[in-house]
């Protein structure tokens, strides 16, 4: 690591070193970026690492989120980390045609270009030098989207579906912040990580601007940000019946009328609609086919999809509560008449292979299997992100292992993603040291009981 005296501001994820002398340019110049919609990343003194191969420019802890602006003092400016792409000498003039040099730094080496900070072209002048010299970490893996994750923000009517929205974008990946005041935007999105935002701003954030909110989207997209304005709309008779359906006011109106929240808020968000990237009116759409949109639209992301479990479990213990589908396998030959197979589980492949042998078993697992793989699309298509599959038996130890063992591998097997699980696996475990007696001697509460 070192430490270079310069100012870096960022603009498309890529980093620029602006070198130079007390009075050189360097803090005019970076108030001018930074108004121009870059990013800054540290002021006046810059710390190198590397990361990857790569020079990464960051603020020292106590310069983090500082700028100084001449004439006004030190003011409060988010800073990000960012790779350098480019390194800027202030305190050379340059040539009208000049040939890009090298700056080493950390080990590595970087462009460098003499660069007039003066002039109204200045912030021009910068972003072209970036674009054409400073392509040493475009389009390298995991550079754009690591420092420059894409922001969706979700806004429009109250009752018009934006928890519906912002849900869908948290399960296609994207980390979710809803009802964010605007003075915070900038440092949530320079503190992002890897993952993309999704942004929920409406009429209940606090001193809610529509004007202001467009211009900052804007300015987001002219400093070269992937950012969305997702604006939904829905007609007033739905809305209405929404409301009385929910019995919830709506948050203009909580002493008038519904309508006149409605139209209250269609007057402030209007202002929106000339920045709206998407506008959805949901009046005819369900929550499925909303979330549905969503996923289609911006469901890029990391997406988990269904996960199903397979849960092994004993009727003699009660049904899992939070079962969906639930198969019965008592009609199999039972491993705990066996005095060789009650010590063991459905987990060891001698009571695997005992309840394997009873003619019923294959066709069985056959049709479950089958009926399992034709419901899940339809599971996953209404935006089900969870399924569990009980298997039971009597006591939750043999028969009921050893399938939903081989329903699982099978599922697996086909690419689903499965997790499985015993519920009462390890109950019952003190028959092992009992000796069997005649199983038609036995009390028919012993054989209901306990028998697994």
């Amino acid at each position: 690591m070192e430490t270079v005296h310069a100012t870096a501001v960022a603009l498309d994820g890529r980093a620029v070193l602006l070198l130079g002398p007390s009075g050189s340019g360097k803090s005019d110049l970076a108030l001018r970026l930074v108004a121009a919609g870059w990013q800054l990343v540290a002021d006046d003194r810059v710390m190198v690492t590397v990361d990857g191969g790569q020079p990464i420019a960051s603020a020292p802890p106590r310069l983090a989120g500082l700028l100084e602006v001449r004439g006004v003092g030190i003011v409060p400016e988010p800073t990000a980390p960012a790779p350098i792409a480019l390194a800027l000498d202030l305190a050379r003039r340059p040539d009208r045609l000049p040939e890009a040099e090298t700056l080493p730094l950390a080990g590595l080496s970087v462009p460098l270009l003499p660069f007039d900070p003066f002039g109204d072209s200045a912030p021009e002048r910068a972003a072209r030098a970036l674009q054409a010299h400073g392509l040493a970490t475009h389009g390298l893996p995991g550079t754009m989207r690591g420092v420059n994750p894409p922001i969706r923000i979700v806004s429009g009517l109250s009752g018009a579906g934006k928890s519906t929205v912002l849900k869908a974008l948290e399960d296609s990946g994207h980390e979710v912040v809803d009802n964010l005041p605007l003075s915070l935007l900038d440092a949530l999105i320079a503190g992002a990580g890897d993952r993309p935002l999704a942004l929920g701003i409406d009429s209940r954030t606090r001193a809610f601007d529509a004007a202001a909110l467009g211009a900052r989207v804007a300015a987001l997209r002219d400093a070269g940000r992937d950012a969305r304005l997702i604006l939904l709309d829905c007609n007033d008779d739905v809305l209405i019946r929404r409301f009385s359906e929910t019995r919830r006011r709506h948050p203009l109106a909580l002493d008038r009328p519904a309508i006149d929240g409605i139209r209250a808020e269609r007057e402030l968000l209007g202002p929106l609609l000339r920045w709206a990237d998407l506008v959805i009116d949901t009046s005819d759409l369900s929550v499925t086919d909303l979330r549905a949109r969503i996923a289609e639209r911006f469901g890029g992301g990391f997406s988990p999809g269904l996960t199903v479990t397979i849960l092994s479990f004993g009727f003699s213990a009660g049904l899992p509560r939070d079962a969906d589908l639930v198969f019965d396998m008592r009609f199999l030959a039972n491993p705990h008449w066996d005095v060789a197979l009650r010590p063991l589980t459905g987990e060891d492949s001698q009571v695997a292979a005992h309840v394997a042998a009873d003619p019923l078993y294959a066709p069985t697992l056959d049709r479950i299997d089958d009926l399992i793989q034709s419901l899940l699309p339809g599971y996953a298509r209404e935006g089900k992100a969870y399924l569990t599959i009980a298997i039971g038996c009597t006591g939750g130890r043999h028969r009921s292992v050893a399938v939903a063992r081989a329903l699982a591998a099978r599922l697996q097997a086909a690419g689903q993603s499965v997790a499985l699980m015993h519920r009462d696996i390890a109950k019952h475990a003190g028959d092992a040291a009992v000796v069997a007696g005649d199983p038609l001697t036995e009390s028919t509460e012993r054989r209901d009981g306990d028998g697994q």
